[in-house]
């Protein structure tokens, strides 16, 4: 049997990056790209490492240049770790695991360090092809939390639980990260949202500019642990915002939409240092007329267009700076509607 698992990228729509601060997010899947995980039984445990996990160089430079862009390890490490953290899980809640191997490997068309989730999509699919190899059910908010410990824990990476709850999920997810619900249950409340309508929305990327989002969160949260209160602050507001916009979501409200994504980013730049080639981005699709903020740490936008005319001149603008810009495909077609094949 062949286990085939399949996860979306996704993107922030609204309140990120409060995920991780007790805040209130919107996100949604992009189906545009995947991270995709296939696993069979085998006599050994083996990782199949991925073209990309380059151990060959034309140079010394060349190797440097593949750190800096995918770090040491590339996508076996997050694997390692994911395997990890599912083994501890099953020992700690006494699940007791069939005496059997596997191979496994992965693909990813995901664009790299851009702020997609492209790490935790490739952790996703691991624990879902895992879950079913062994025939383990896990509870979503549970899996969750789950898949954030792979890179907090055993990576050492900070990150938020936005990113993990909509893979789970996926689809357009709302997240309240509240305090006093995390402390007694260990997760948020999470709900799945219907709009009657969806906006025009897009999404615009530079590999160019790909950083990883350990760099990205570090100096906050240690603000914010010390108690700095303009971050305190911000964090708040982002929980505001995501509730207004929740409810111009639901009653097809643009402008206030359009309005409150603006909103997002500028409190967000407020606090956190942007690069002059992001705020290119930022201000590159505000020039034409659409809104624009952070799909996650920097490196790709999201935002909404007006028509397809807003949008032509939004993908020509957006070349001018070596960025593409996609429509993402948010719900699966009803045909591709099963994300996981046993073949």
């Amino acid at each position: 049997m062949i286990i085939q698992t399949v996860t979306p990228a996704r993107a922030g729509l609204i309140g990120n990056p409060s995920d991780g601060y007790f805040g209130k997010t919107i996100a949604f899947s992009v189906r545009n790209f995947a991270a995709k995980i296939i696993l069979y039984e085998s006599p050994e445990l083996e990782i199949k490492f991925h073209r990309k996990d380059q151990v060959m160089f034309a140079s010394m430079r060349h190797l440097i240049e593949d750190i800096k862009f995918s770090g040491y390890y590339g996508g076996v490490r997050l694997i390692k770790a994911a395997i990890k953290k599912f083994y501890d899980y099953c020992q700690r809640e006494n699940i007791s695991l069939e005496n059997k191997n596997f191979t496994i490997s992965y693909d990813s068309d995901i664009p790299l360090r851009v702020g997609l989730a492209g790490s935790s999509a490739i952790i996703t699919s691991v624990m879902k092809a895992l879950m079913q190899f062994y025939q383990v059910e896990i509870e979503k908010p549970i899996l969750a939390n789950l898949i954030l410990s792979v890179e907090t824990q055993e990576l050492g990476i900070s990150a938020g639980l936005q990113d993990r709850v909509v893979q789970v999920y996926e689809n357009i997810v709302y997240m309240d990260f509240n305090r006093e619900h995390m402390e007694e249950y260990g997760y948020g409340i999470y709900e799945a949202l219907t709009p009657p309508a969806v906006p025009n929305l897009y999404i615009a990327y530079s590999e160019e500019l790909s950083e990883g989002t350990e760099v990205f969160h570090n100096n906050i949260r240690q603000r914010y642990d010390n108690g700095d209160r303009q971050v305190h602050d911000a964090m708040r507001q982002f929980g505001e915002i995501t509730t207004r916009f929740r409810e111009a979501l639901m009653t097809g409200d643009l402008p206030a939409m359009n309005a409150l994504i603006n909103q997002n980013f500028n409190l967000r730049a407020s606090i956190y240092n942007i690069s002059k080639r992001n705020w290119d981005l930022i201000n590159c699709a505000r020039n034409v007329g659409a809104s624009s903020k952070f799909c996650g740490s920097g490196g790709a936008i999201v935002g909404i267009y007006v028509d397809d005319k807003m949008y032509d001149m939004l993908v020509q603008e957006m070349a001018k700076l070596n960025a593409r810009v996609i429509k993402p495909i948010i719900f699966a077609p009803p045909e591709q509607a099963e994300e996981e094949l046993c073949i």
